[in-house]
């Protein structure tokens, strides 16, 4: 059983059902046969627990992925090694000995009686190359990683010269690896392009835009429609995150509060990018909240963006949901006491409720919880979203990884600590291509994905100008924040 970290630490639920279902439990599926004493000798190195994988030394881990004449790798073994094999060693230096391995499998099968099961060996070791590149096709980006994969093809196309079928397996396998490449290639530089929304300076003293000036509800007043394209914004950028960012981030983040990766920084673009985006809809709020000049118009923009995240939270969209508590949670927006008398809180209430961070974010994760059994046994694309709140997920994994250590004190790699964390990001990326069932509205996410917002002190300043300062130390704030931007000017 997994030792539960510090409870004021986030970690996703343990009770949540996996997408990998019960074979992520290491146990061997059914007809597929155990693995033998392999060529070195190293699957002796593995310990099993009530038939489950817990540990193993890196090269019996290597053997126990490559397939023999009489065993195949369970699925969910091969993703959660490829997975979590980046913490030890690069791709291309796995693909490097698990060519060894191949070569050392196929020398035996040469030398004794079973030669003519080379060819079904040679198939297998396709299928695993098949499931590799398809699970991971940015490991085969450079160019140590596609050389190594050209030599194992070729050593196994070697075994079945006669009819070809290896040699047409590899072909295709190659031609959907390219394709692969190709379109996450595209996709990066489209990312690149992508900037986030120009920072306002916003009024400066007495310098709040016109009443008339276009806001959010001039472009949707209806709280639904605007949920709706708040879940396509996060569907279309949360699903160019790939298992390896969330591995990569995982081994390298700095601090739990700059998520930058210490290695190849675009490796993290999209993570990076994801996270941007719920700083900026936070700040959208706050912006669209405090740049209105009437009080009455104020205390509407408030109660519509209740009712927007409390639609978030019936689709499922948490991260939307949080980033617009987040906005008006804000101390430009929290401040605004005169405007808050006048909102009908009681469904505001509610939604802190659910994110409450008090007993490890209980609340939510119940909520989320109640979304992934929801999405599971869903008829519809509408009843399978879940977009669970970014920072925290991205926390829980963070937490797994750093309260169990990678290595057992006899130097086995500790293998129970990497099937938890492949189950959490294996559901995480099943969330994440769930095709998005709303009609997209282009002028509503351009307003969204574009509309400037405003800095930090443009928020205090618009906040003040609604509302003076009602102490001394928001006078003193005030006449501080004034003589500044006086000077700036």
């Amino acid at each position: 059983m997994f030792l539960e970290p510090q409870e004021t630490m986030p970690q996703t639920s343990v009770v949540f059902s996996s997408i990998l279902g019960p074979s992520c439990s290491g146990q061997v599926q059914p007809g597929m046969g155990e693995r033998g004493g392999g060529a070195g000798g190293g699957s002796g190195d593995l310990i099993f627990q009530d038939g489950r994988l817990i540990s193993g030394s890196l090269e019996a881990l290597m053997e126990h992925l490559v397939p023999t004449v009489d065993y195949y790798p369970d699925r969910t073994y091969i993703f959660t090694f490829l997975l979590s094999s980046r913490v030890f060693m690069p791709p291309h230096d796995l693909l490097a000995r698990v060519g060894q391995i191949c070569v050392e499998q196929k020398q035996q099968l040469e030398a004794g009686p079973e030669k003519a099961k080379l060819k079904s060996f040679s198939a297998k070791i396709v299928q695993l190359l098949k499931e590799w590149t398809e699970a991971f096709p940015y490991d085969f980006q450079d160019e140590k990683a596609m050389a190594e994969l050209k030599a194992i093809t070729h050593r196994v196309t070697q075994c079945d010269e006669e009819n070809g079928t290896v040699k047409k397996a590899i072909a295709q396998m190659t031609q959907s690896l390219l394709l692969s490449l190709a379109a996450r290639s595209q996709l990066q530089e489209l990312r690149e392009k992508l900037r986030p929304p120009a920072i306002d300076k916003g009024p400066i003293l007495k310098t709040k835009p016109p009443a008339a000036q276009k806001d959010i509800l001039g472009v949707c007043c209806d709280p639904l429609v605007l949920a709706q394209q708040l879940t396509h914004i996060e569907l279309d950028r949360v699903s160019s995150i790939y298992p390896e960012d969330l591995m990569q981030i995982v081994s390298h983040m700095d601090s739990l509060d700059n998520h930058r990766c210490r290695g190849d920084l675009t490796k993290t673009y999209s993570l990076e990018a994801y996270d941007n985006w719920f700083n900026c809809l936070s700040m959208l709020v706050a912006t669209e909240v405090c740049r209105v000049v009437k009080k009455k118009h104020r205390t509407r923009m408030l109660e519509f963006f209740i009712d927007v995240a409390r639609e978030c939270f019936n689709i499922g969209n948490f991260n939307s949901m949080m980033a617009i508590i987040s906005g008006m949670n804000l101390s430009p927006v929290a401040r605004l006491k005169k405007t808050w008398s006048k909102v009908k809180t009681a469904k505001f209430d509610v939604l802190e409720h659910h994110m409450d961070p008090s007993s490890n974010f209980c609340n939510y994760r119940t909520a989320l919880q109640g979304a992934t059994q929801r999405s599971q046994m869903a008829n519809s694309s509408r009843e399978k979203i879940v977009i669970p709140v970014f920072n925290l997920f991205v926390k829980d994994i963070y937490f797994l990884h750093k309260i169990h250590t990678n290595h057992l004190p006899n130097g086995h790699i500790n293998f129970k600590k990497f099937w938890e964390i492949s189950r959490q990001i294996h559901e995480f990326m099943t969330w994440t291509q769930v095709e998005c069932p709303f009609e997209k509205d282009k002028k509503i996410q351009s307003y969204l994905l574009t509309a400037p917002i405003y800095s930090e002190e443009a928020l205090f300043v618009a906040s003040f100008e609604s509302e003076g300062p009602e102490n001394h130390m928001e006078k003193d704030s005030w006449k501080t924040l004034r003589t500044t931007l006086l000077n700036r000017a």
